[in-house]
Parts: structure tokens; C-alpha cells; sequence
């Protein structure tokens, strides 16, 4: 690539400085690149959602015991001895009523009089490495703890983390699609620019030109149009994401879809590739429109 980019004072009066090509480059690189830090940034933050969430609930169930007031407390009781005799549980104990209300506050705000509702109690349940037989501990909760259900987070954890992985490609493929209409653009410019100065690549001919000292002129130019304009809509993208509300546990994924870390590093990597496909578009594009002129 750094031969391609190489200058040529003479060469490059063949491109004309500015003109619609020029600002056509610029928009295209900076508008895709503003796009490209979005898509990567939602791909890195679904990425972080995935983990998260696989993390937090792969080795965690609920226990939920719904009785009578006088029952409660017995029931609970008896689920906690069950679940300490289960082959597979590393640990289990019941949530308090102040845990309870911080669960629900989301929901019924923060002065739910938990003590006073029929509302479940719930115990929390952490699995070992092998785990434990779910079929086998239900059969037991029913048996020995008629109020108790066992809910192992299976049935809605795997189609959400399922949903995130989704994403995330998607956002991969949304990055692909950036690059392809960023090489399609690019190469209209080019091929424009080309067809302008047909007149004056037949005289550079006649005086001897080679085909390659011409299409290197033309590469050059669009390569860094491309560079520069990406590296503008990079750093555009970089402060919009700034603007975007920190990650907060309440907000949840809305408000981490900024990067995180080293993953600032990646918006970097943007323009020069927005340069590497500049220049392999414009190439082509000369390529084609050299071997087609007479």
C-alpha cells in the first residue's frame, strides 16, 4: 500500500485537487465511517451483553415458595434442606424482604411494603461446575415442599443470549456492507475523475506515460481522500458516542453502547482500512477505465 501512496508532483496535476470527486470522497469515507463506529460499537456492546448475561445466569436458579402467611416461614425452611442435600448446589438462601423490594422497585417504586403483600419468597440457588439434576430437585420440591418452584433461568436465558449473539452479527454484516458501499462509491468517483480527463491522460500517453504511472496518480489521490475523510467521520462517530449516557444498571443496555477499555482502540483501525479499500476500489476502477480508452 505505501508504494501505491507514494508521491508524484507531476503526477498528480492528472487529478483535478477538488470538485464534486473530491467532496464525493470526503462525504462517502467520513458518512461511512460515522456509520462504522456505530455498527462496531453496538457489535462490541451486544458482545458485552451476551458474556453478561451467559456469566450471570449459567450457574444461578430461583426457588419460588408460594404459601400461607403462617406457612411461609416452615416452607422455606424445608426447600433450604432440601436444596443443602441436592448433589449439584454449591449454595442456596433465601432473599430478604429488602432484597425482594430492590427486585421489585423497577417496577412498584421504592416504598413496596413487601412485609404486607402476598408476594413469593424466593431463594437463590448457585450451581456447581457439573450442576445439578433439575427434573430430579423438582420431583423432590414436590414431594417435600408442596409451595415450592423450581425455575433454572434455562427457558429464557439461551433464547436472550441467543438474541445478543444475533445482534452482534449483525453488526458484523452491517460493517461488511459499510465497506462494500464505501468501495462502490468510491469507484464512481474514481471512474468520474477518469472520464474528465480523458483528454489529458491521451496527451500524457502520446508523450510516453505508462498506464501505471497514471493509475498511480489517480490511487493516490482517492486513497488519501478516503484516509482523511474516514479519519474525520471516525473521530465524529468517537464524540457522539461520548455524548451517549454512561452505562447504568438501571438503564441497562440503552445506555452501554459505548466502548469500553481497549475496545477504544478499535475505532482506529477505521480509517486506515477505509484507506486500504479507497485504494483497492480506485485501482480496480483505473484498471478497467485505462485498458477501455483507445
Amino acid at each position: 500500500m505505501a508504494g501505491w501512496l507514494t508521491g508524484d508532483a507531476q503526477a498528480d496535476r492528472v487529478v483535478p485537487p477538488s470538485g464534486f470527486t473530491a467532496w464525493l470522497t470526503l462525504f462517502t469515507a467520513g458518512a461511512m465511517a460515522f456509520l462504522a463506529v456505530f455498527a462496531l460499537a453496538l457489535s462490541l456492546a451486544t458482545g458485552r451483553l451476551a458474556d453478561r448475561w451467559d456469566s450471570a445466569l449459567a450457574r444461578t436458579a430461583t426457588v419460588r415458595i408460594s404459601a400461607p402467611e403462617g406457612q411461609m416461614a416452615a416452607q422455606t425452611a424445608a426447600a433450604l434442606r432440601v436444596l443443602e442435600t441436592t448433589t449439584g448446589v454449591a449454595s442456596a438462601r433465601a432473599l430478604s424482604d429488602a432484597e425482594q423490594a430492590a427486585l421489585l422497585e423497577p417496577w412498584f417504586g421504592p416504598d413496596l411494603p413487601v412485609e404486607h403483600l402476598p408476594i413469593p419468597r424466593l431463594i437463590e440457588v448457585v450451581e456447581t461446575e457439573a450442576g445439578f439434576d433439575a427434573r430430579g430437585l423438582r420431583l423432590r420440591l414436590a414431594a417435600e415442599v408442596p409451595g415450592a418452584v423450581l425455575d433454572d433461568h434455562t427457558r429464557w436465558r439461551e433464547p436472550l443470549v441467543r438474541a445478543a449473539d444475533r445482534l452482534r452479527l449483525l453488526g458484523m454484516v452491517a460493517l461488511g456492507l459499510i465497506a462494500a458501499a464505501t468501495a462502490a462509491m468510491i469507484t464512481l468517483a474514481a471512474q468520474a475523475a477518469l472520464a474528465a480527463n480523458a483528454q489529458v491522460i491521451g496527451v500524457l500517453r502520446l508523450v510516453g506515460a505508462q498506464d501505471g504511472y497514471i493509475a498511480r496518480a489517480f490511487i493516490r489521490r482517492f486513497a488519501l481522500r478516503g484516509l482523511a475523510g474516514a479519519a474525520i467521520g471516525t473521530a465524529l462517530g468517537c464524540l457522539a458516542l461520548l455524548a451517549l449516557p454512561a452505562a447504568q444498571a438501571e438503564g441497562g443496555f440503552l445506555t452501554g453502547l459505548g466502548f469500553q477499555g481497549w475496545h477504544w482502540l478499535w475505532p482506529l483501525a477505521i480509517p486506515p482500512l477505509a484507506g486500504a479499500v479507497a485504494l483497492l476500489a480506485t485501482r480496480a476502477a483505473a484498471r478497467r477505465r485505462l485498458e477501455d480508452m483507445p
